[in-house]
């Protein structure tokens, strides 16, 4: 075996090894209940957009959001990537004026969106 291959690879897999997750506590989420109750839904883009509080959980995922727009979503574990796309998806449409403060929020030179929900529509 090629001994440049060798070293290129032990390197690749020390990587990947150390790229970590988020923490999966907040996994479970039910979101379908989230986007179908428009109080619920309210609820965490409010917390999100800095137009309302947030409980435990929402702070926890409120959080992460800057790293997970700028990094798309590398971190998330798929149920995390599940989640944050069906959000996307209903707000889009449910709530398209505080999409856009979702968006204007955490990409405000709108540089990585577009690659965070590519990242993201296959889960």
């Amino acid at each position: 075996m090629n001994m440049k291959f060798v070293i290129v690879l032990s390197a690749f897999l020390v990587f990947c090894a150390a790229v970590e997750l988020y923490s999966t506590e907040n996994d479970h989420l039910d979101i379908e209940a989230v986007v179908s109750d428009p109080t619920t839904l309210k609820a965490f883009l409010d917390c999100f957009n800095d137009k309302g509080s947030c409980d435990e959980q929402m702070a926890d995922f409120k959080k992460d959001i800057p790293e997970v727009v700028m990094e798309n979503c590398a971190k998330c574990t798929k149920a995390q990537k599940h989640i944050l796309k069906r959000f996307l998806e209903e707000i889009k449409v449910k709530k398209p004026d505080d999409y856009q403060v979702f968006k204007q929020k955490y990409d405000p030179q709108d540089k990585n969106f577009a690659a965070l929900e590519a990242a993201i529509a296959n889960s």
